[in-house]
Formats: structure tokens, C-alpha cells, sequence
């Protein structure tokens, strides 16, 4: 169910024609929480307001007819052709950030807001939404006969039902001019076939995503950049494509958030690819904690097995010396302050799954001896009273 239908709930049916208000609150695809809100300014500033439709679609409109209007009013807004039934997502100054921020042109004339909605916009849009699901079904079937290799993932109706969005998944360019006419003949409604990726449709569908959070896509991304198996070998992140992979079957957008910051602590780095010789044989590289300033070598070239943890500054002093033709005695040379200091460092520890899952079973069998103890204790007290007696 979509934030339009529970909100539908609510306002199908109303009494008072001039005023519906949905519940306010955070939970609709793409908010943008409007900050500025307790603070006062002029009308001026509400001459363009924000309004989204279904799922992920935003756009702006003119408040021409400077009606007053607050965040979560039902508007009816210019269309083409008609009209259309939207929700106010955001007011006030911060709108013209957001006309900035998604290089909305401002050069074409701007579409209005007409009106407030009346209940005969509730109730024609509200048929017009109970018709998605089935015309989606629909037009799946009519796409799988002509055999057109796309995916329809959903459909979207104009508020007075007189044309339809079509969005569709494709992997190469489709021929959907036969497509269009059987669907307009189907539906009577003008037909819109719109073409999105695989990280937009998972945005639409919205879901919780690995980390427990709704997902970036749904919330707050509007523009999607590519990313690449790169991203996680600069983060030492194992490949591992099911936890690499989010709900759309791509790589996770997260995996860019802080792929800066990790190449810009590695500039200082040395090269992984020279190994290290010591007395002790020829040290090999297996991995690197960033943040820490530690590559981890062992002296197997082929199994990581007896790791040692060597400070990046030694790495590059063990490398110039054997630039020079000699060997070092040791990788890491300890000493008893570096030990002292070893000790005193408080290091974070993943104990998750480290205990024995048995262990709540020995309690049981502890609690389960405890009464067997008092029952045979109660026993003997009870037959030593009747050998007494």
C-alpha cells in the first residue's frame, strides 16, 4: 500500500469539501524536512510550492491564485492535458533550494495550482488509483503477447483519469509504438511510457535495506551515480556480491559515501605490490587497515596464516632500506615502550557469535537440578514425619 492510498483512507467520503488534511509526518518517499518552518516569511516566498504524487514523483508548481497552503493540503495543479491531484510536500524558501539542487528549468513557464481540492476530486481520484494495480496486470499481458522484452513495474493515473504513466524496465531500446494504441484502445486514456532503472524501481517500491534503515533511494536519492567493483576494493571490503548487492540487484549506493575518504587516506600509502625482505624470509602483503595506519604481511605467499601487523611509516623504511640491497632484521621492531603502550591501547572487539549457544542450556539443566534437589529434599522430610509418627 502507497502513502496515497492510506491517505485516501482518511479523506474518501469527507463531509467538508474545502479543507482536507491529511496527518502530517515524515514517512512519505523523498521528504525533505523543511527546517525553516518555525520561522516566519512573507507570502512571497510560497509563490512556488512543492507537490508529489505517487511514489518518488515530485515536481513544482506556481501558486498563482496565492491561496494559502500548507504542507500536506490536497491540491488540484496543471496538467496536460486536465488536471492533477497532488499533495503539498514543501513550502516556503527552502522550495527555491530545491528548484537549485534538481536543475529545474526555469526558463518554461511554470504549471499552477488551481484549487484546492473538492470532494468530486477525492472521489474521481480515488477511482482512478483503484484502477492501477489491475490496468498494470493488464498491460503486462498485452506486452508479454507482442513479445517486448521489458518489464512494466507500475502504472500511474492522472487525478481525473484521463491519461496514465506507464513506467517500464528495459535492458535495450523497445519498439512500443503497437504497444500504445492497443493499451489506448484498452483503456480509453492517453498513454505516457516512461523508462526507468533498476535502482529507481527499487526507490519506488521502498523496503529496509541491510543496515536497518529505510533505503537511501526511497528517502533522500534523487540523482544515481554508477558504482563499481572499485569502491569496495579501495575499502578493503570483502567481494562478496550477495552483501555487496542491494534489493535491486546492483551494488549498493552506500558503497560510494566514503570512498573519498578512503583515497585520500591512502595517498600516503606505499605500494602493495612490493613485498618485504627480512632475515627471517620475504614478507607478502595480504591486507591493509586504513584508519589504523597498518599493513598486515605474512611470510606464506599463499595462505594468509600468521599475520603481523606493521605500521605503514616501518613498511616504507623497511622498503628504502631494501632499495639499498639489505635485509631487516625483524618486520616490526618491538621494544618494551611500544609494549607498555600495546597493552594500554582499548580496542574494539566483535564477541558476536564468539559464546556457545549451549550455554543457556546449562542453565536450564541448573535450574532443572535446583528442583529436583527440593523435591527429594521435601520427600525425605515428609518420610522421616511418618517414621516418627
Amino acid at each position: 500500500m502507497t502513502n496515497r492510498d492510506t491517505l485516501l483512507r482518511g479523506t474518501h467520503n469527507n463531509t467538508d469539501e474545502t479543507n482536507f488534511k491529511p496527518q502530517k509526518g515524515n514517512s512519505n518517499k523523498l521528504n525533505t524536512c523543511n527546517w525553516l518552518s518555525e520561522l516566519p516569511h512573507s507570502q512571497k516566498s510560497n509563490s512556488f510550492v512543492e507537490v508529489r504524487f505517487k511514489n518518488t514523483r515530485k515536481s513544482f508548481y506556481q501558486n498563482q491564485n496565492e491561496l494559502h497552503l500548507e504542507i500536506g493540503d490536497i491540491v488540484a495543479v496543471e496538467a496536460n492535458p486536465g488536471h492533477d491531484i497532488g499533495i503539498i510536500s514543501l513550502i516556503g524558501p527552502l522550495v527555491y533550494n530545491q528548484i537549485q539542487k534538481v536543475n529545474y528549468n526555469e526558463d518554461t513557464e511554470p504549471k499552477k495550482v488551481y484549487r484546492k481540492v473538492k470532494q468530486t476530486d477525492i472521489d474521481k481520484w480515488h477511482e482512478a488509483i483503484s484502477l492501477e494495480h489491475n490496468t498494470m496486470i493488464k498491460a503486462r499481458q498485452i506486452a508479454n503477447d507482442l513479445k517486448l522484452d521489458m518489464k512494466i513495474g507500475d502504472v500511474e493515473y492522472q487525478g481525473d483519469k484521463t491519461k496514465a504513466i506507464f513506467y517500464y524496465i528495459a535492458d535495450e531500446r523497445v519498439d512500443f509504438r503497437e504497444l500504445i494504441k492497443i493499451l489506448a484502445e484498452t483503456f480509453r486514456i492517453r498513454i505516457e511510457m516512461k523508462q526507468i532503472g533498476a535502482r529507481q524501481e527499487a526507490g519506488r517500491i521502498g523496503g529496509i535495506g541491510s543496515c536497518g534503515r529505510e533505503l537511501c533511494c526511497s528517502t533522500w536519492i534523487s540523482n544515481f551515480i554508477s558504482v563499481t567493483t572499485n569502491a569496495a576494493r579501495y575499502q578493503e571490503v570483502s567481494l562478496n556480491p550477495q552483501k555487496l548487492a542491494g534489493q535491486c540487484s546492483k551494488l549498493k549506493c552506500c558503497l560510494n559515501y566514503e570512498l573519498e575518504c578512503y583515497l585520500d587516506a591512502q595517498k600516503n600509502f606505499p605500494p602493495k605490490e612490493v613485498n618485504l625482505e627480512t632475515k627471517d624470509g620475504t614478507a607478502y602483503y595480504q591486507k591493509t587497515d586504513i584508519y589504523r595506519n597498518l599493513m598486515w604481511y605474512s611470510f606464506d605467499p599463499v595462505n594468509a596464516i600468521n599475520l603481523t601487523a606493521v605500521p605503514v611509516e616501518r613498511v616504507k623504511e623497511i622498503i628504502n632500506i631494501n632499495k639499498k640491497g639489505q635485509k631487516v632484521p625483524k618486520l616490526v621492531e618491538v621494544s618494551e615502550n611500544s609494549q607498555s603502550s600495546a597493552k594500554k591501547t582499548i580496542e574494539y572487539k566483535n564477541d558476536v557469535g564468539t559464546e556457545s549457544l549451549e550455554r543457556f542450556d546449562n542453565k536450564k539443566i541448573q535450574k532443572n537440578n535446583k528442583k529436583r534437589r527440593k523435591k527429594n529434599f521435601r520427600k525425605k522430610e515428609n518420610t522421616d514425619a511418618k517414621n516418627t509418627n
